[in-house]
């Protein structure tokens, strides 16, 4: 790893546990002033709400503009809305906060995967380099809710105080000028060479490339894994009587071991094509979700947690290495802002449907559709890399 790639995973490990610490903290906030859960689940889908709308345009900007542009936008946008819920801590705020923090991370994200993707040169770095970039979400996902629920829970005095909500907001709120504090001496890479005088390109174009529908549909399927996960462990959590640092721990641990399964994805790169890898995790995914409504106490959510996290972390960055190798380079950006358009559309919608849901029939029954969900999907692995992935040894252009 060089020393830029250090500086970008320090950037996004900043800026994304804003987030993350934002999306722990706002619903637990909720819960104590007496939301429902389908409120709560709405506030949780506002955290993708902005990304549904921005990334598609965030992607053509990275494309156009390469990395700094769109960061620093990004990095006012977290520090605003984590800034602004500390100020005032109440639920229309948070409901801001969510949007703010929410699509800063995403416009951020795409900016990274874009110059990351676009510093590879063959197969074999292109899986590695996001192999690394991918372990800072994982880590982030650990030190926002982590910080956040110790803060919570002791910066106040006692347990759920509002004064340990504002320091933890705080908090959360320097964390993106940190991620500028690292990526500002990063170089900028060469614009890509388009050549002049074609048709204007569109978003329809690539979704007429089937292996990136598939790609789309897949990543679906495994991004509600994640929504299941974060959405419902807390309110699970408060079901069961567990403080918030014990919740950020259980959310945690997931992070944890996704970020240690990360560090061994370049070696099993050299042995194992990316289809086959998204494909077992679907598998396994699909047993564990059956698996985890039965776990009573915080030690067995927390060992599903790790399972989870073992499986679901291993996905990132071979989705990452697949999409660059379909989609044309002068179209990675907008190629990444669509994937996560899609992706967060659906955690819009899923999270008020979980809300909905699990008020009727109780959260057990969301773990097991979802894990039915992606179960059936497992097909679509096999079919891009049997289909859609390019044969011999990619180069970058």
């Amino acid at each position: 790893m060089n020393a830029a790639l250090l500086r970008l995973i320090l950037a996004q490990i900043c800026i994304h546990a804003c987030m993350t610490g934002m999306r722990m903290a706002t619903p637990l906030l909720a819960l104590n002033e007496g939301y429902s859960a389908a409120a709560v689940g709405m506030l949780l889908a506002l955290f993708a709400l902005t990304q549904v709308f921005l990334s598609l345009p965030a992607g053509r900007y990275a494309d156009r503009h390469g990395l700094k542009k769109p960061l620093l936008l990004s990095v006012c946008a977290a520090a605003l809305g984590a800034g602004l819920a500390a100020a005032f801590p109440i639920f229309p705020v948070l409901c801001l906060g969510a949007l703010l923090t929410g699509g800063a991370s995403g416009a951020a994200l795409i900016a990274l995967q874009r110059h990351v993707g676009r510093s590879a040169h063959d197969k074999q770095e292109l899986r590695k380099v996001f192999s690394w970039l991918a372990i800072g979400p994982a880590i982030s996902n650990f030190i926002g809710p982590f910080v956040a629920g110790l803060l919570i829970d002791y910066a106040g005095g006692q347990e759920a105080s509002l004064t340990g909500f504002r320091a933890a907001f705080t908090l959360l709120a320097l964390l993106p000028l940190a991620a500028w504090f690292w990526a500002r001496t990063v170089k900028e890479l060469p614009p890509v060479e388009v050549a002049a005088g074609g048709p204007k390109a569109t978003a329809w174009d690539l979704l007429q490339n089937q292996g990136f529908r598939r790609l789309l549909l897949l990543n679906w399927a495994l991004s509600s894994c994640w929504d299941v996960h974060t959405f419902v462990v807390p309110i699970l959590g408060h079901e069961r009587g567990l403080s918030a640092s014990v919740i950020g721990t259980i959310l945690g641990a997931f992070a944890i071991a996704a970020a240690l399964i990360r560090l061994l994805i370049p070696l099993l790169s050299r042995h194992l094509s990316e289809w086959v890898v998204v494909l077992g995790a679907m598998l396994s995914s699909c047993v564990l979700f059956m698996l985890y409504p039965l776990m009573q106490g915080a030690w067995a959510m927390g060992l599903c947690s790790v399972l989870l996290g073992v499986v679901l972390g291993s996905v990132q960055p071979m989705v990452m290495s697949m999409i660059h190798q379909i989609t044309p380079p002068e179209r990675h950006g907008e190629a990444l802002g669509l994937r996560m358009m899609a992706i967060n559309g659906s955690s819009v919608i899923m999270p008020i449907l979980f809300g909905s849901v699990g008020a009727v029939v109780g959260v057990a029954a969301l773990f097991w559709a979802v894990g039915a969900m992606v179960g059936l999907s497992s097909r679509l692995p096999w079919l891009i890399g049997r289909e859609d992935m390019p044969a011999g040894e990619w180069k970058q252009h």
